[in-house]
């Protein structure tokens, strides 16, 4: 055996133990590994997708903001229950075309799911959203007895 192919073999091998090492990290904290497409080779890979998320609040509700890129509406599902909204969804990845290689892939693709807990003063029967531009917005109204409310104090 040459020397590089024995070298070819040696990284192959690490490249091996490296996978293997991920998946045994990434099963006890509860997270998939990103599927490889055939024939690539990546020493690191992402791991399951998760989408990014912004949460504010205003007086009238809060709103979930969910970047959701390259995702179809008909894609996603969003989900109230005991207390718990729940937005899940998936992300395909490209068809691979005749001719096409992929030299990186970085970008995880698959199913995901995000689940918040509700605070007590809103009113998910009175949930919105909207999705535009790979945003989708999550509006939830606050119940009305639950907003803030001015009270003037007279002096005597």
């Amino acid at each position: 055996m040459n020397a590089l192919a024995h070298w070819n073999q040696y990284r192959e091998n690490q490249y091996r133990e490296l996978e293997a090492l991920q998946n045994s990290l990434g099963n006890l904290f509860g997270r998939r590994q990103a599927p490889r497409p055939e024939g690539q080779e990546e020493l690191m890979r992402v791991p399951e997708w998760t989408p990014l998320v912004d949460i504010s609040e205003d007086t009238k509700e809060y709103l979930i903001k969910t970047e959701l890129p390259e995702v179809k509406r008909e894609d996603v599902k969003i989900t109230t229950e005991d207390g718990t909204l729940t937005i899940t969804g998936d992300r395909k990845f490209e068809k691979e075309e005749n001719g096409k290689k992929y030299h990186r892939v970085e970008r995880a693709y698959g199913s995901f799911s995000r689940s918040f807990s509700l605070p007590d003063n809103a009113s998910p029967a009175k949930s919105t959203a909207d999705f535009k531009d790979g945003v989708l917005k999550v509006h939830l109204a606050k119940n009305e007895k639950a907003r803030p409310q001015q009270v003037e104090v007279s002096l005597s």
